[in-house]
């Protein structure tokens, strides 16, 4: 069974669990830890965790950031600008990136079609490295989750941190991990 096949399975055992009603945004999220280098084998396998979201009685949203930032770069005034200064952008990272990256997320949380029972799943996180934190864009939504948000996160989670891309800092969060290691919650 490759790496995958077996999150997959692990992610199953979870959906398939009745689920909590009465939670915090946090407790509604759940990341599918798997290590970098399988990015281009995930994406070619989502359709294993949203069969099994599907057989668990709940539906399935993707959504993927991968383009997240040529749209934000696109739709700046003075793009060319950045291009030849690119120093100058870090400014509008900081804030206008994060606000439209979070937007862009918070858009697939509350469209017509997601409910209590639909899982948005939200991928190529990888994309934002460099940009922005994935835990800045998850305390901008959280409170716009409705039933749950599965992230799946090309990295490390070891002792309650998760790093994305193997980077060095990471950051502790609340989220349910799915990992290749023990299980859920290892």
């Amino acid at each position: 069974m490759s790496r995958i096949e077996e999150l997959a399975n692990r992610y199953r055992n979870h959906i398939a669990a009745p689920w909590q009603r009465n939670l915090a945004g946090e407790q509604k999220i759940i990341f599918i830890v798997y290590p970098k280098t399988d990015e281009r084998k995930l994406r070619a396998r989502l359709e294993l965790f949203e069969t099994e979201t599907i057989k668990a009685g709940h539906k399935w949203k993707s959504f993927d950031f991968t383009k997240t930032f040529a749209r934000w770069m696109s739709s700046l005034e003075y793009k060319e600008i950045y291009f030849e200064e690119p120093e100058d952008l870090a400014i509008p990272l900081e804030s206008d990136f994060l606000h439209f990256a979070a937007n862009e997320l918070r858009e697939a949380l509350t469209g017509e079609d997601v409910d209590s029972d639909t899982v948005v799943a939200v991928y190529g996180v990888a994309s934002l490295y460099g940009f922005t934190k994935v835990s800045n864009i998850l305390k901008e939504v959280v409170r716009d989750i409705r039933g749950r948000l599965v992230l799946f996160f090309p990295g490390e989670f070891e002792n309650n941190n998760y790093r994305l891309l193997d980077a060095r800092d990471g950051w502790n969060y609340l989220a349910i991990p799915i990992t290749l290691h023990n299980g859920v919650n290892d």
